[in-house]
């Protein structure tokens, strides 16, 4: 069982500079919530039960938000605004955190999750990508497959070709309608992309990733990949992919962001 769930959310948020400069891109509003509200209730709808969220010293507003506020909570009491006490309800989970204190990039920020999950596996939830499902959450359908076949799963959504070049992007074998058997992993590609299946944000991880992470020199802007990672793994281990069943959002790109804020207020 997954019972765990790590959410890296250190990143300087360039793509949506300058009001990053001074707003986390996690705490973008969406229907009244920040992003990665929507993030964490995921999980809790997909049977998480603790949670790693990896920050960095500029993201405090994640922290206050999953804080309960006495003083506002007092205040409504006496305004007789108990009503409202309702919006500042936060989802049912046990929320820890750890500071990235230098931006070395994903695969870096998950190995720091090593002393939270142990030997266990655990899930890791991208805050850029969110999931609108339709039935179950995009987490749980990942959760579902590793509970049958005791395996690392990614989630995958098919892109178009001209996007492969701003994705991992995986060579799979279809085992079954929705869900692969990773063969191949290729960060990126400018060219020849081995698939349309673009890697989206959600993932299920032995604990063997941290012998990979261990052994990552740094790439490109001197970042350790995470799927450099993977890709170093998929001849000792299992990797699957599930092509997710709910809608996929990139908050990172300003027009999906605004769809996405249509989309739940028509739902409102």
């Amino acid at each position: 069982m997954i019972k765990k769930a790590v959410i890296p959310a250190a990143g300087y948020g360039t793509r949506s500079l300058p009001i990053t400069k001074v707003i986390p891109k996690e705490m973008f509003p969406i229907g009244g919530r920040p992003a990665i509200h929507y993030v964490v209730e995921e999980a809790v709808q997909s049977g998480i039960e603790e949670i790693l969220i990896i920050i960095s010293r500029t993201k405090n507003l994640i922290m206050d938000y999953f804080d309960h506020s006495l003083e506002l909570e007092a205040f409504l009491e006496r305004a007789n605004k108990t009503h409202l006490l309702e919006k500042t309800k936060l989802p049912n989970v046990h929320i820890q955190y750890v500071r990235q204190s230098h931006a070395k990039g994903l695969g870096d920020a998950i190995s720091l999750a090593k002393p939270f999950t142990g030997k266990e596996s655990f899930a890791v939830m991208l805050p850029d990508d969110l999931f609108i499902p339709h039935q179950k959450p995009a987490l749980q359908e990942l959760i579902d497959v590793y509970n049958s076949h005791q395996a690392n799963v990614l989630a995958v959504k098919e892109v178009e070709s001209k996007l492969l070049k701003d994705y991992g992007v995986i060579d799979a074998q279809l085992r079954s309608k929705g869900l692969y058997e990773i063969k191949d992993i290729v960060e990126k590609p400018t060219s020849s992309p081995p698939s349309k299946l673009a890697v989206t944000g959600r993932y299920v991880f032995t604990s063997k990733i941290y012998e990979a992470l261990n052994q990552l020199t740094p790439g490109s802007g001197g970042e350790l990949q995470l799927t450099d990672a993977i890709k170093a793994m998929l001849s000792e281990e299992n990797y699957f992919a599930v092509e997710s069943t709910a809608d996929r959002f990139d908050v990172g790109k300003e027009e999906e962001y605004l769809r996405l804020c249509g989309l739940l207020k028509d739902r409102e």
